[in-house]
């Protein structure tokens, strides 16, 4: 399959503010030269081929909604690369950033704070054909009117304001407005988690009727396990701005082998009755992004964890079956099950 994104060793750090800073030395806090920076993603590959639902999933703080504002570029990465549709976009200036607009558009998770209460429907969906194209005022109106059916609204829906939908509506409208320059990849940072759970199935379906029939790819970012396997074909686990398992969604489901994935599953409602239970408990906090462990980001945490994980950083290699994992447990398959 031809590939649509390819993110590689994608580092996204951000620099605490003096303020901040003198804040914690204030409370008596050591602020050490490292420790002024947030390293929020921390060298994250993988790719996606077109037509095809990647999802991210982690705990809050993981880094999943920074990494998909990075590879959207409203931040600027670190370090890494970037390629969409074979152009890496990484480095490139926001103002050679417009025509590769429209190629990826993004979904975000509140459908109130991501439209312009001061616009009306027809306004904010015909926004990027405005900015990407030079289109007669009745071809816009026309184009307006057919993604608005197209996401299930009707015509008269494009003279309203965003207040007077509900939050299942606004969502739509922010689908539409994506879908208006016809993008080969959509970024959904959490997309139903603002909505009710009835209406979380009626976005998820749309969203998937609208793949196949546009050949979209998505970058789908969720923290709901119920969401991503009903949605994706392959899921990636992040902790601590690092993934640590990429792998087909049925062998994510019935064979993790990262022990926070088994961790993951294992706190969560049971999704498939045929999955395996994975009793490994999640405990104690997430190390600070600002400090990071030495060696397996996850030793902390882990009660599965050896020498080698407090001195020696795991690298992601490919298990087999698609599945990659960044853990020496695969290494030492004798300590799996320890």
């Amino acid at each position: 399959m031809t590939t649509m994104l390819d993110v590689s060793s994608l580092r996204q750090e951000f620099s605490l503010n003096p303020g901040l800073l003198e804040r914690i030395s204030l409370k008596g806090g050591r602020v050490r030269l490292e420790d002024r920076v947030v390293k929020a993603v921390n060298g994250v590959s993988f790719q996606i081929a077109k037509g095809e639902v990647l999802a991210l999933v982690g705990e809050s703080g993981c880094g999943k909604s920074t990494l998909a504002k990075a590879v959207a570029r409203i931040y600027e990465p670190t370090a890494g690369a970037i390629r969409l549709d074979g152009q890496d976009i990484a480095a490139l200036p926001q103002s050679a950033l417009l025509p590769h607009r429209s190629k990826m558009q993004m979904i975000f998770q509140d459908p109130f704070a991501s439209l312009n209460p001061r616009q009306k429907v027809r306004d904010i969906v015909a926004e990027p054909l405005r900015a990407q194209d030079s289109l007669p005022p009745r071809e816009v109106t026309e184009r307006v009117a057919t993604l608005l059916s197209k996401v299930g609204l009707n015509a008269e829906h494009a003279g309203r304001y965003p207040h007077q939908f509900s939050g299942g509506q606004r969502q739509r409208i922010g689908i539409a407005r994506a879908l208006s320059v016809n993008p080969g990849l959509i970024i959904a940072d959490e997309p139903v988690s603002a909505l009710d759970v009835s209406v979380q199935a009626q976005i998820l379906n749309l969203m998937m009727d609208l793949r196949d029939e546009f050949a979209l790819a998505y970058l789908f970012i969720s923290h709901d396990l119920s969401v991503v396997h009903h949605i994706a074909a392959r899921i990636g686990v992040m902790y601590l701005g690092f993934l640590v398992e990429l792998a087909p969604r049925d062998t994510l489901f019935h064979s993790p082998r990262h022990p926070y994935t088994r961790a993951l599953l294992s706190a969560a409602p049971s999704i498939d009755p045929t999955r395996a239970k994975a009793e490994i408990p999640l405990t104690g906090e997430v190390p600070s992004a600002l400090s990071l462990p030495e060696g397996c980001c996850f030793r902390t945490r882990c009660p599965l964890a050896f020498d080698r994980c407090r001195t020696e950083r795991p690298a992601m290699r490919e298990v087999g079956g698609g599945q990659s994992v960044a853990c020496h447990l695969t290494d030492e398959p004798q300590r799996d099950h320890a």
